[in-house]
């Protein structure tokens, strides 16, 4: 019998724990799923950022670790970690993040604040552009970043799609490289930011290429919050150049109270909601990697170390 020891941490486990049970007997799995064991007796780790480990050497038995978040970054450089890693691919949470990118993209492109918020009952009758007038870039092209490029294909926008290496998918412009990205920003009245969180992203949206931007354009970033120079983009919205930017993703979360962001005329703040792990479909993703790995076969969504997601 294996033992599958979840390290997600104490809060997450009374939500997981009916759901990974669940999702290991459905797949056939016999083993025993515990918060804590001997570290030589751990088959899989489920972890989570904040979880209760932190050194992972003593784990000689563990035959990989499954992360329960799509991102990696705060654990894919821990030096103790010699075993395979895995991140967190969820069909629901890749619906989320296409709903809340869409509903954003929408939003904006309507001018639906304008409608919402009208204090003055101002009669303005000018009806937006249709999608197919609004360039969208979307700068990321992983699974989430095709999954919501494409849903905004769907809907008639132009879509842009830019990746740090050369891609291909179907119905969208695709560009890398430096050169690239600077032809995908100069187009873009919408950009999309859903870059993994690597010291080669890390204030890609500086000062420079946000003056790359067309005047009134409008950023989304519900990737990570070191996409962007937090400095430079409240810059280029108070100087007017940009239109508005709607964040979920943060350097420090929660957002403080005291920073800036929150009181902008121009950025919304949302709490990092735009995709969470939700624990039915998450568990059967897990108890599907271990169910791979006893039988012999490659692990999915094993992460590149070097690359770092």
């Amino acid at each position: 019998m294996l033992t599958v020891l979840f390290a997600a941490g104490a809060a997450r486990w009374p939500t997981y724990e009916p759901h990974l049970r669940a999702a290991l007997a459905e797949a056939g799995i016999a083993a025993r799923l515990v918060t804590d064991c001997p570290p030589d007796q751990a088959d899989y780790i489920v972890f989570a950022p904040g979880g209760n480990i932190t050194d992972f050497t003593p784990y000689t038995r563990c035959k990989a670790v499954l992360n329960l978040w799509a991102g990696v970054e705060r654990i894919v450089g821990n030096p103790t970690l010699t075993q395979p890693l895995c991140r967190m691919v969820d069909p629901a949470l890749t619906a989320g993040m296409v709903e809340w990118v869409t509903g954003h993209v929408l939003r904006h492109h309507l001018g639906m604040d304008a409608h919402i918020v009208n204090p003055d009952h101002r009669w303005i009758p000018l009806p937006p552009p249709l999608a197919s007038e609004r360039p969208v870039t979307v700068l990321g092209l992983g699974e989430l970043g095709q999954a919501c490029a494409q849903m905004l294909v769907h809907l008639g926008f132009p879509v842009t799609g830019w990746s740090r290496s050369p891609r291909e998918v179907a119905g969208l412009t695709c560009l890398s490289g430096e050169a690239g990205l600077s032809a995908a920003l100069a187009s873009a009245q919408i950009v999309v930011t859903l870059l993994p969180a690597t010291p080669q992203t890390e204030n890609l949206l500086d000062a420079r290429r946000l003056a790359l931007l067309p005047h009134g354009a409008v950023i989304l970033n519900p990737g990570r919050g070191t996409l962007i120079d937090d400095s430079a983009l409240l810059a280029a919205l108070d100087s007017g150049h940009l239109g508005h930017a709607t964040l979920d993703v943060f350097r420090t979360e929660p957002l403080p109270q005291d920073h800036p962001f929150w009181g902008h005329p121009r950025v919304t703040v949302t709490p990092h909601i735009a995709a969470e792990t939700r624990a039915p479909s998450a568990s059967r993703v897990v108890a599907d990697n271990i169910r791979r790995s006893e039988a012999g076969e490659p692990l999915l969504y094993l992460v590149d170390r070097a690359r770092g997601y």
